[in-house]
């Protein structure tokens, strides 16, 4: 008999608490995820405030709608446990708080809009997955055309007018990804 396993406890842990905050917004008219996921852009953080450095972390769980939830999460669904098994469970919510944390940060440093979503972190797990084979000493072509394709489509992005998506994030995310991938191989291989 076929039972349904919890295979990746982060990944879907992730998946569902962001659709759960959706839905709640959604539903209910709340207004959570303004006020607790989302960061808010240069000269909008209260340092004052314990809200606004847990947005730093809980903005990757917001969404603005289903789309934006569903476009983030096919991939993180199909990336994460993957990259769970890989890595552990520990190792890629360390992975996902960190890339959440620089992505916010450089968001509130740098740029006058506000960051909500979970692209930097789909970024971050693409690039990532290009290191599973890895072998010492060596660099996967696949990692070497994910990244011309991914800046291609982002420097791209960055010059239309009407583009509410921060590509930055994506840039970010997927600096964070290669950054882990690299230190990751080097670690199992010194």
């Amino acid at each position: 008999m076929l039972r349904i396993r919890y295979n990746a406890p982060v990944t879907l842990t992730f998946a569902l608490f962001s659709a759960l905050i959706l839905t709640l917004d959604t539903l209910f008219n709340l207004g959570i995820i303004i006020t607790f996921f989302t960061v808010p852009g240069k000269g909008g953080f209260d340092s004052s405030s314990i809200v606004s450095y847990l947005r730093l972390f809980t903005h990757v769980a917001g969404h603005s709608s289903w789309n934006h939830l569903l476009g983030n999460f096919t991939f993180i669904l199909l990336l994460g446990p993957i990259l769970e098994e890989k890595y552990g469970s520990t190792n890629i919510l360390v992975m996902i708080l960190l890339t959440a944390l620089v992505t916010g940060i450089l968001n509130v440093l740098f740029f006058q809009t506000y960051l909500l979503g979970a692209s930097g972190v789909v970024f971050m797990m693409i690039l990532l997955i290009s290191f599973t084979n890895i072998r010492s000493g060596e660099i996967p072509l696949t990692f070497i055309l994910v990244v011309i394709l991914f800046l291609a489509r982002e420097i791209i992005g960055s010059v239309r007018e009407d583009n509410n998506i921060s590509e930055f994030a994506h840039i970010i995310g997927g600096v964070c990804g290669s950054l882990f991938g690299f230190l990751r191989t080097k670690k199992q291989s010194g």
